[in-house]
């Protein structure tokens, strides 16, 4: 079974995924309903070289180093009460993207665990009571869990690999100036997935941070979605203290609630080998987490 290699962090390069993603935001973005503004002036628009100079920009923002996260995945559907899940996120980066471990506890006290590999090619392994397997492309949009919709897709971002996007305009968006970037689907994925057509993403065009995600389908309209919505500054780094995915079909929702931070960590590679990942991950020092409120 091949085994994600792991390159020592650099200053200045950065961690990232669908949430790791968010980690890149600035206190700009809070959650407080936006107020309406006029469309920007369309004085002209990034062409293909210079939009795929921003989306490598964005491959590239994130949180510096390694990091940990806590976190609590509510379900919230349209109708009725959901569960609540915990789980813990450890992040790095390699030669080819982001690469992050991340378990799930199941109301049951199943245990889910995954290593999301980033870039492109995105691959993803899979631990549950058994050993550690990669999962089938096909599977990146299947529910990670059954009490949640909470995707690989929806957390690794692999359309940021997809070749061709371009800039639609740019425009507002939760009141920030964004790009409104479509990432076309490429035939192998459309191949796997023909109802998804593109993904639309805006983002930040100050601090390259993401404020709306939509997965599009070949009708045109959005089937998934991402929203930030709150912000948490944790040691000078802005933190996304709460995300909601949403099947934008049936209204249902998760979200993503962060409880705890531990950054400027140095995590082993075995941490991210696949043949570890059916054992449980070392524990974080107590005194480098830092506990975050509701």
């Amino acid at each position: 079974m091949p085994t994600p290699g792991k390159s020592a962090p650099a200053p200045f390069r950065r961690a990232f995924c669908f949430l790791a993603a968010s980690l890149a935001a600035m206190s700009a973005h809070g959650a407080s309903p936006p107020t309406v503004f006029p469309e920007l002036a369309q004085i002209g628009k990034p062409n293909a070289e210079q939009a795929a100079r921003l989306v490598e920009q964005f491959r590239t923002s994130g949180i510096p180093g390694d990091y940990y996260l806590e976190f609590e995945l509510r379900a919230l559907p349209r109708r009725g009460t959901g569960p609540t899940l915990t789980g813990r996120w450890w992040g790095t980066r390699n030669d080819r993207g982001t690469l992050s471990r991340i378990e799930i506890t199941g109301t049951t006290g199943a245990m889910h665990r995954f290593i999301l590999q980033n870039g492109d090619g995105a691959t993803v392994w899979r631990a549950d009571e058994g050993g550690a397997a990669p999962m089938k492309p096909a599977a990146l949009l299947v529910a990670l869990t059954p009490e949640i919709e909470l995707t690989a897709f929806d957390l690794m971002m692999p359309f940021l690999y997809w070749p061709g996007p371009t800039v639609e305009k740019i425009t507002r968006m939760l009141g920030r100036p964004s790009h409104q970037f479509l990432f076309p689907a490429p035939a192998a994925f459309t191949a796997l997935h023909p109802e998804i057509g593109a993904v639309r993403a805006w983002l930040d065009t100050q601090f390259n941070a993401p404020n709306q995600i939509e997965v599009i389908g070949v009708d045109g309209r959005a089937r998934r979605s991402f929203s930030l919505l709150e912000l948490k500054n944790v040691g000078g780094q802005h933190l996304p203290k709460a995300v909601d995915y949403r099947n934008e079909i049936t209204r249902d929702k998760t979200r993503l609630q962060l409880t705890g931070a531990a950054l400027n960590l140095s995590h082993p590679s075995s941490l991210f080998d696949p043949a570890t990942l059916a054992q449980p991950a070392p524990r974080i020092d107590p005194g480098r987490l830092t506990r975050i409120a509701p």
